[in-house]
């Protein structure tokens, strides 16, 4: 966008001060000669010049035009351009832009562009030779890259690797391709909402079973375990079952202060993610087979089993006898129909299972008394454990009915304490019992039985599971029993053992003071979640840059959004395999004047995916960013407007190019996405389409945002409040 070009305000000083001494110079003059009259004489002289008034006010005026065109003239010549010169060698000077400036103005700055262009050449030759000394330097550490990049694209297995705040930082093309299955827009979006450099990895999981997982990580950390890691399960929002193990990372600083103060700090964790819906789908079937064919063909197999025993005996009467053959008959006919309906309708009948991890049972007693205490406020504390006992568990859901029972004894009983009790199970090999202790009120056998069967509630959150379900999953027992003479009562959990596998792993895998052999992360940086983004600085920000394509200018009038397209920008790093990009099905015709600026014919967009489709797509790909765009009043009044239909709101803060623009430089003759791409040296490919617009759009902001601190422009907030008083900023659309 070109607009009008603004004036330099010292010209408009200049012709103020001029003006004001003609008008000075002009009284002086006819008070000096008023004063060598005399009385009748000034009179007469005044007389004559009182009706010339207005031509001696012309000829000012005229002379005034005059010198307004020679300071004009002057500035273009002298001084305009050596401010432009300023601006552009600013650019050569805080990017990595390489490009000759072109000579302009008076002979003096076209000199001084000669020997802009030559330190420019001199740098680039500097910078070239130092970039190959690092390239010799560095070529052990390319490779170590390499081989790392290799090993990820080759894994068979999704990995993605994340900071503290669940924030990814790395992932391999697995890890995308499953992503993307996971998408509930995979024909929009392809999965680029989900996973990508700087994203939450909790828009997929839970955050309670990551930090749940953490915390079990560092328990068995705190025991000297070399390798720990968690592994839990759980569903997706597109109703996918994965298992995900976690293992974490620690960097040589951190280790070296955990022997020191002896404690546990990490810096990130890996998920190893496995997609087992299609596994746990096809081992249900068949055990929904093998259930029918025990269960449903037990009667008939008697019923067999009856009638040839009565065809035994000799005396038995022809009727009877083919009576009996009758019932064999029948019993085969039906088992035979039996076994061909669970043949072809076996996969149609599916129930969700669990895998259960090894788990050290004081580390559940630990967990369980943490929860206890900080959801319910009931304190809380261990009787009797024994330490050597391993359970097979799925401790998250356990955890849940702990605290869901806890929760419901203090609230509807008043206990104001309990305990925690573990043991092997006395007349039942393979098990243990866990207690929950209080004393206090007797509860009924019914109001057991009605807590058992309801969903449970832990702190302000409903989950669908019950207690039932929680001791189904884990092959146990639940029950409730009193101790009259000690005036107790308690709940126990019948619960499977494990092997002690955990104190092979950490006698096996000893801790190693060397760094991984394969690579080092450096990334692994906490960011500062309480601050607001305005608070926050330009260079810590993700963005979402992004452009539309319309079938017109006027969205107030009907006129349509066609295409998106938007790329993401994470650390000053413009991420080109992340992007977003849609046709977009109008439902009205494309003008054809627009055409030949778009390319998009109408054919294009029949059967496309319509904006209340697309929007919350691309709003999901675009969470928890800074919205940019070129010009970007008129693309966010196009959102705006499809917001109600689309049924989401973009109340991301924007920034705007445009307005960037005309704040660094407002001396240029032009603010046009052409233009910058010129002055900051960006190739252009795919002009007026919404993707090639937005990556063109992307690459200038990122050399836009060292300027900006150059400026003393250094947060979001100072660049949203700079950029409102540009002249740009009054368009409206």
């Amino acid at each position: 966008m070109s607009g009008q070009k603004k004036t330099d305000r010292r010209l408009w000083w200049l012709l103020g001060v001029a003006g004001l001494v003609s008008v000075a110079w002009l009284l002086a003059t006819l008070g000096l000669l008023g004063s060598t009259l005399k009385p009748d004489d000034r009179a007469a002289v005044w007389g004559l010049l009182g009706d010339r008034l207005i031509l001696v006010s012309l000829t000012w005026g005229a002379g005034m035009a005059a010198i307004a065109w020679g300071l004009k003239r002057w500035f273009d010549h002298w001084v305009t351009p050596s401010v432009q010169l300023a601006e552009e060698a600013q650019v050569l000077l805080r990017t990595d832009v390489v490009r000759e400036l072109t000579p302009k103005g008076n002979v003096e700055t076209k000199v001084l562009v000669g020997l802009f262009n030559q330190l420019v050449g001199q740098r680039e030759e500097l910078r070239r030779e130092m970039d190959a000394k690092v390239h010799e330097a560095a070529q052990g550490i390319e490779q170590e890259k390499s081989r790392l990049a290799a090993l990820m694209s080759e894994l068979t297995q999704s990995v993605v690797v994340c900071n503290l705040d669940g924030r990814i930082l790395l992932y391999n093309n697995r890890a995308r391709m499953q992503f993307r299955a996971l998408s509930q827009a995979p024909g929009v979006a392809g999965g680029a909402e989900l996973i990508g450099l700087g994203r939450s990895v909790y828009s997929v999981f839970d955050r309670k079973l990551v930090a749940h997982a953490l915390e079990n990580i560092q328990q068995r950390m705190l025991r000297g375990a070399g390798q720990p890691s968690a592994q839990f399960v759980t569903t997706t929002a597109a109703g996918q079952l994965l298992r995900v193990q976690m293992a974490p990372v620690r960097s040589p600083q951190a280790q070296a202060a955990e022997a020191a103060a002896d404690r546990i700090e990490l810096t990130g964790f890996v998920l190893m993610l496995d997609n087992i819906t299609r596994d746990y789908e096809a081992e249900s079937a068949k055990d929904q087979v093998l259930h029918s064919l025990t269960e449903g063909s037990r009667s008939a197999l008697a019923n067999m089993q009856a009638a040839i025993d009565m065809l035994d005996y000799p005396d038995l009467e022809a009727a009877m006898r083919e009576r009996f053959l009758g019932v064999i008959r029948e019993e085969t006919r039906a088992l035979s129909q039996r076994i061909g309906a669970l043949e072809s309708g076996s996969a149609d009948s599916l129930k969700t299972r669990w895998p259960l991890e090894d788990m050290l049972g004081a580390d559940l007693v630990n967990a369980a008394l943490r929860r206890i205490e900080v959801v319910t406020g009931l304190p809380a504390s261990v009787l009797d454990v024994d330490s050597a006992l391993w359970l097979k568990v799925e401790s998250f859901s356990m955890l849940q009915a702990l605290v869901y029972l806890a929760g419901r004894l203090a609230d509807e009983f008043q206990v104001r304490f309990v305990q925690l009790r573990l043991a092997p199970a006395a007349g039942s090999p393979g098990k243990a019992q866990l207690d929950l202790i209080w004393s206090g009120p007797a509860v009924s056998t019914e109001t057991v039985m009605s807590w058992e069967m309801d969903p449970m509630k832990v702190g302000a959150d409903t989950t669908r599971l019950t207690v039932r379900d929680v001791v189904e999953r884990h092959g146990g027992a639940f029950w409730f029993e009193r101790e009259r003479v000690r005036h107790e009562a308690f709940f126990r959990f019948l619960l499977p053992l494990a092997n002690p596998q955990e104190q092979v792993d950490a006698a096996t895998f000893l801790k190693s003071e060397s760094r991984p052999e394969y690579y080092d992360f450096d990334l692994f940086k906490t960011t500062e979640q309480t601050r607001t983004l305005d608070d926050r600085k330009l260079v810590d920000l993700v963005y979402t840059v992004f452009d539309t394509e319309t079938t017109g200018l006027n969205p107030s009038q009907g006129d349509e959004i066609i295409q998106i397209g938007a790329a993401r920008i994470v650390n000053s790093k413009l991420l080109r395999q992340e992007c977003f990009e849609q046709l977009v099905d109008p439902k009205r015709p494309i003008p054809a004047a627009s055409i030949p600026i778009h390319g998009i014919q109408p054919e294009m967009v029949v059967g496309q995916p319509t904006i209340d489709q697309v929007l919350p797509a691309f709003h999901a790909f675009a969470q928890d960013t800074v919205l940019v765009a070129h010009n970007a009043a008129f693309d966010m009044r196009f959102l705006q407007l499809k917001e109600e239909q689309a049924g989401v709101v973009f109340d991301h803060p924007v920034l705007d190019t445009l307005l960037l623009s005309a704040l660094i430089h407002p001396n240029q003759d032009s603010h046009r996405l052409e233009a910058l791409a010129e002055r900051f040296n960006v190739t252009v490919i795919g002009r007026h389409t919404a993707l090639g617009d937005a990556m063109v759009t992307a690459e200038v902001f990122v050399k836009l945002i060292p300027m900006l601190a150059e400026k003393g422009i250094h947060t979001l907030g100072q660049a949203r409040e700079a950029a409102q008083k540009t002249y740009y900023a009054r368009l409206r659309y």
